[in-house]
């Protein structure tokens, strides 16, 4: 057994199995959408050559902005994170939705560089900027850059100038959710805006008379010698939408296309099957086949409509032939398949590309490195986890599930509305302080609490419900001492069960029964982040015994 007080987390296993992807099984020339399944929100989309490279905000995990390339737009490969070390993440005290915010990744053929740009709230550091030249080898340390508001996007124009557009608060705002989108020159020597160069360019959306609300999410575009400006429009919730604009100067005036939302699902029926929601926060880009594609955040809520995966990276094809883009099917009910670039063939859960649909992700915690989607909160996963042969070890620290500070939990995102993950742990508590096991995460707020702690000289099983930052035992078992003892969360929806097997797979379940997954939900919680699975070990455990 392990030393006491440290657990050994011998295995991990997660299995998807949402109803959408049995009922809609693939055929040949077919892939499944969204490509980034759970809590990858807000994509941009970048190309140089026939190298495609996709980024995602990230609030307060760490490492910050899950960087992926594809060569198809089909299959995709993690190759990291673009904020992977402390000079250029500082969230160790951000709320779970704070962080980082709305990445937008570009390539600049004039100095053969790559730009990520970015809000961190946190840290003191505001908006932000990184490069690099190749982003399979990391990227820089974060320039500050010097104006307010959120959502910067960067764009090159043919003639060599760039220009930085955002999301930013209004002289004298005239209702809630009033917002505009300004354009700033940006000097590329000193990565730096322009000072005096800002201009206005969309006053609350496509129509101000009719109060649109949080423009945002900027990105400039220039096709056959136009400007084009695509935002986000009615905030990121059920109103969600994409509108787009054009001028003949990337500093405006803008005009709104004369149809608009282009991308949005909120005029549909509310019962509808395998409903996708909330779609808007869109980036262009051409594809392998010279056809233009789409990518862009939704969701998919469960039975009681509610949000436990968060908001998740789609994609679509978009008709730019005429003088604006449409996304084709963007304005009817998404759905669960496309078709496939041609020539592409489907890899993804294969060969290290991403899987979707329906799958299962198995991690023995015996090799030299961790797969990139495992993630810490706050803390970098390094400080508090080592891999041997016996698996994967937690230092527990201090801090528990509530702190807004590191805790010694090492994460998995939700991906499917229906999954089950089990872990296989050995430890021995030495105190009512000392708890390891399994959380179920929404926020520092909202989460479940299921594992082993120690009541006088026995050991225990607990099942705790945080909501609203108040906990209460559910429900608690004395268990055999010094015996691994496999965990298992089973979802179906919004119906989560806590079950536990000391020998023989015999599992017993917790709490009696299904526990409601409410509290795990953006609905319940708030927030920007998706619920997430975490490994979990504290020396300041508050989940007690009964």
């Amino acid at each position: 057994m392990p030393d006491p007080g440290t657990p050994v987390f011998t295995q991990f296993t997660y299995t998807g199995k949402d109803v959408v992807y049995e009922k809609n099984p693939l055929a040949e020339g077919e892939f499944y959408n969204p490509i980034l399944q759970g809590c990858y929100p807000d994509p941009s989309i970048c190309k140089k050559g026939t190298d495609y490279y996709l980024v995602c905000s990230s609030f307060a995990i760490n490492p910050g902005v899950p960087i992926f390339h594809s060569t198809d737009l089909v299959n995709w490969k993690q190759i990291g994170h673009v904020l992977d070390r402390p000079s250029q993440l500082k969230v160790e005290d951000s709320g779970i939705s704070a962080g980082i915010y709305a990445p937008t990744i570009r390539y600049n053929s004039y100095n053969d560089t790559f730009y990520m740009i970015t809000t961190q709230f946190s840290g003191g550091m505001g908006n932000m900027i990184v490069k690099t030249k190749d982003p399979m080898k990391g990227w820089s340390d974060p320039i500050k850059l010097n104006f307010e508001g959120i959502d910067p996007d960067i764009f090159f124009d043919d003639n060599g100038k760039a220009y930085v557009t955002h999301n930013d608060a209004p002289e004298k705002p005239l209702y809630e959710g009033h917002r505009v989108i300004k354009v700033w020159e940006y000097d590329l020597e000193k990565d730096q805006i322009i000072p005096g160069t800002d201009k206005v360019v969309v006053n609350g959306g496509v129509d101000l008379s009719k109060k649109p609300i949080w423009i945002e999410a900027p990105h400039l575009y220039k096709k056959d010698g136009k400007y084009y400006l695509m935002c986000a429009e009615g905030g990121t919730g059920g109103w969600h939408s994409e509108v787009i604009f054009i001028s003949d100067n990337p500093q405006g005036p803008f005009k709104p296309a004369p149809e608009n939302p282009i991308l949005s699902q909120r005029h549909l029926p509310a019962e509808r099957p395998f409903k996708v929601d909330w779609a808007g926060h869109a980036d262009l880009v051409e594809g392998p086949d010279g056809q233009y594609y789409g990518v862009f955040l939704a969701i998919r809520p469960n039975e009681a409509n509610r949000v436990n995966t968060g908001r998740e990276t789609f994609i679509l094809p978009v008709d730019w032939s005429g003088t604006f883009p449409v996304f084709k099917g963007g304005l009817e009910p998404i759905q669960p398949k496309l078709a496939m670039p041609q020539g592409v063939k489907n890899e993804t859960g294969k060969n290290g590309y991403f899987p979707n649909g329906n799958f299962t992700f198995t991690e023995t915690f015996t090799g030299s490195s961790l797969d990139y989607r495992w993630v810490g909160v706050r803390g970098a996963r390094e400080g508090f986890i080592s891999t041997t042969a016996e698996g994967l070890t937690i230092t527990p620290y201090e801090t528990n599930i509530k702190a807004v500070l590191p805790t010694s939990t090492l994460f998995y995102r939700q991906q499917h509305l229906n999954f089950t993950a089990t872990t296989t742990l050995k430890y021995v508590p030495r105190t009512e302080k000392d708890l390891a096991g399994i959380t179920c995460y929404q926020s520092e707020k909202f989460n479940y609490v299921f594992g082993v702690t120690k009541k006088a000289e026995d050991s225990y099983i607990v099942l705790q419900r945080t909501e609203k930052g108040e906990s209460s035992t559910i429900a608690s078992e004395k268990i055999e001492g010094n015996t691994p003892i496999s965990l298992r969360v089973t979802a179906e929806g919004d119906k989560y069960t806590f079950s536990y097997s000391v020998k023989d797979n015999n599992y017993q379940t917790v709490g009696g029964g299904t526990v409601s997954g409410d509290i795990l939900s953006t609905n319940v919680a708030g927030g920007f982040t998706g619920a997430m699975i975490g490994l979990y070990a504290t020396t300041s455990n508050d989940a007690e015994a009964l």
